[in-house]
């Protein structure tokens, strides 16, 4: 299954990797997270050590997108109101609220 690496909660703005919602259970490997939980656009194979979790508010609900660290397009987005998502805030989904994924067994 071809998905992203994070998803973001849209209703909370929690980042969590897909690795961190099977673990909790939200999902399985076998099926994409389902709502509130949504890819973050972006590399599948991006790391937070080169790449950035950018997060904004917008209508309401939280959208997310990677960039490269320190380049163009993370200050662009820094400066249009995006927020980085720091790596040890990436820490999973207790107390996220979530409810589990139609596809768990």
């Amino acid at each position: 299954m071809g998905v992203s690496a994070f998803f973001i909660d849209t209703s909370t703005g929690q980042v969590a990797t897909l690795a961190q919602l099977i673990a909790a259970g939200v999902t399985t490997s076998e099926a994409p997270p389902t709502l509130p939980w949504h890819p973050v656009r972006g590399d599948r194979d991006a790391s937070t050590l080169w790449y950035a979790v950018m997060r904004k508010q917008t209508r309401g609900v939280f959208i997310g997108t990677l960039c490269i660290r320190h380049s163009d397009h993370h200050a662009s987005l820094s400066a249009g109101g995006w927020q980085e998502v720091a790596p040890e805030e990436i820490d999973g989904v207790e107390g996220a609220g979530v409810s589990p994924s139609p596809w768990t067994a």
